[in-house]
């Protein structure tokens, strides 16, 4: 009989995966970290006992925190990931030509590491790209001390317990509005709003008050099950979350990547929110 994990981030409502093969279990500096196979999903990371990535359905989360902002923003030169450190996030962001440096700060070294060991088909040869700059270093304490602007800032954390939970307070996302260049982009990771409503609230009280537009956009990711999942949006350029689809078609075609999950009708779309959502927004 085959072994099955079953993750309790929700108080009410867990949900389980088959274990075929388990690649890695050990706790590393800062938490437990755990790779294993299943059929319908392939590998999965998860820490602490939290699904992180699935081999299936990365693409879907990491194409829409990365080439949704780029294309609206149209001309984005550098970007900070904050977290991330399974490299699905870089893979994503570096095929676009045009940008000339990533910083990705990470603050466990050994998610990088059992990521390019067991994780080569999500990060790719990302973390050799010469336009990256990799700090090993706790997210909140570089954005107190970065002295760099960037076009881009990318939250690809954890949800809001353990490590990553220094990563949802009003004075990080300040910190972050600061290092922005001016019509800059923050996009962060907010959860399954239906199960999670008090995570997406809380960024957009923090939001609100420091950014002319301040939302979130959906996008439907298996693996983090409950329904669409919310990425919070940032920016002091209004109207950046309205560019019009035929210039998201011209600046899409223009990048020449290719997208399984993204196509600009999915950007347009990904910003209409169904009633739930935005009573929560609101």
């Amino acid at each position: 009989m085959k072994k099955w994990v079953t993750e309790e981030l929700h108080a009410d409502f867990h949900t389980s995966f088959r274990v075929n093969k388990v690649l890695f279990d050990n706790k590393t500096e800062h938490q437990n970290l755990v790779i294993y196979e299943n059929d319908t999903y392939g590998r999965i990371m998860a820490l602490d006992g939290v699904t992180q990535i699935t081999e299936r359905d990365e693409f879907i989360y990491h194409e829409m925190l990365a080439h949704l902002p780029v294309f609206a923003h149209g001309d984005v030169k550098k970007v900070l990931i904050v977290g991330g450190g399974d490299g699905g996030m870089l893979e994503e962001i570096l095929k676009h030509q045009d940008i000339e440096k990533v910083t990705m700060v990470e603050l466990d070294r050994t998610v990088i590491e059992l990521s390019k060991e067991h994780l080569p088909m999500v990060c790719g040869n990302a973390f050799d790209d010469p336009r990256l700059d990799l700090v090993i270093k706790d997210g909140c304490f570089f954005m107190k001390e970065c002295q760099e602007k960037y076009d881009l800032i990318i939250v690809d954390s954890t949800d809001p317990i353990g490590p990553g939970e220094v990563l949802f307070t009003g004075n990080f996302y300040i910190d972050c509005k600061t290092c922005l260049e001016a019509g800059g982009i923050l996009v962060t990771q907010n959860g399954v709003p239906f199960h999670q409503a008090d995570e997406l609230k809380s960024t957009l009280s923090f939001f609100k008050p420091i950014f002319a537009e301040a939302t979130c956009y959906m996008a439907t990711v298996p693996t983090y099950v409950g329904g669409p999942m919310a990425f919070g949006w940032g920016t002091d350029q209004a109207g950046l979350k309205d560019i019009p689809l035929d210039l998201l078609e011209s600046r899409y075609a223009k990048a020449g990547i290719e997208t399984k999950y993204y196509t600009p009708e999915v950007h347009k779309a990904a910003f209409a929110l169904p009633g739930y959502v935005q009573r929560l927004v609101a």
